[in-house]
C-alpha cells in the first residue's frame, strides 16, 4: 500500500498571527510529517460575528509574513474570497477540492476545541473528511471515550501533538498594544513592524 501524501490545515482569525501559531504549525508539520502546512485566514468566523474582527486584508497580509520563511508553509484565501460565515467543514472539503482529494488533510486543533466539536456545523461530516492533529492545551483533557459515544469513529480519525505550551492569545497582544507594551518576540518582527505602521489595534 502507498502511503498517501500529507497535509495540514491551521485555521483561525489571526488577528494578529503570533509565535504560538507558527511553533503549533511546525511541530505537526514536523511530527506529521506532512508536506505542506496550509494557514487559512478565516473570512467571516461564525463564532466572531458580533465581535469586531480586524479587515481582512490585513490579516491575510500579516498571515503572509508571517510565514513567509517557511518553505512548508502557504497562505489560503479559500475563507477570505468566499461570503458568508466560514464553517470548518466547508474549508475542509473546499480544500481537500483544490488539492484533488489525493492529500490525507489534517486539521489542526487544540485539545479544547476538540473537546468542543459536537457543537460545531456538520461535525460528523467534518471527520468524514479529514483526520485531526491535536495539540494539548493546559487544564484541557481530551475525553476520547465521551467524544467517540457522541461522534462515532472520532477516536479513529486523531492524532496528538507534542507542542511546547506557549501561553500568547491575540487578544492580549491587542491588550499590550493598546497599553503600550512591547509585543516583540511574541510575533514575527515583519508582523510587528505590518502592525505598527498600519496603526492596527
Amino acid at each position: 500500500m502507498v502511503n498517501r501524501r500529507r497535509a495540514g490545515l491551521l485555521g483561525g482569525t489571526f488577528d494578529p498571527i503570533h509565535i504560538a501559531h507558527l511553533i503549533v504549525a511546525e511541530a505537526c508539520r514536523s511530527q506529521l510529517g506532512l508536506e505542506r502546512v496550509f494557514f487559512v485566514p478565516a473570512g467571516a468566523p461564525p463564532h466572531k460575528l458580533n465581535k469586531p474582527v480586524t479587515l481582512a486584508q490585513h490579516r491575510l497580509a500579516m498571515t503572509e509574513l508571517a510565514v513567509a520563511s517557511n518553505p512548508y508553509f502557504t497562505v489560503s484565501r479559500l475563507d477570505i474570497d468566499r461570503p458568508g460565515p466560514c464553517y470548518s467543514t466547508d474549508t475542509v472539503s473546499l480544500l481537500s477540492e483544490q488539492l484533488k482529494n489525493e492529500v490525507d488533510l489534517y486539521f489542526i486543533i487544540g485539545t479544547d476545541s476538540l473537546m468542543d466539536m459536537p457543537t460545531w456545523h456538520e461535525p460528523q461530516r467534518l471527520i468524514e473528511l479529514c483526520r485531526f492533529a491535536v495539540v494539548g492545551r493546559p487544564n484541557y483533557e481530551a475525553d476520547l471515550e465521551w467524544l467517540e459515544s457522541v461522534l462515532p469513529g472520532v477516536r479513529s480519525r486523531v492524532e496528538f501533538v507534542e507542542a511546547p505550551a506557549i501561553a500568547i492569545s491575540s487578544s492580549d497582544i491587542k491588550r499590550r498594544i493598546r497599553m503600550g507594551h512591547s509585543i516583540k518576540y511574541q510575533v514575527p518582527e515583519s508582523v510587528e513592524e505590518y502592525i505598527y505602521s498600519h496603526q492596527l489595534y
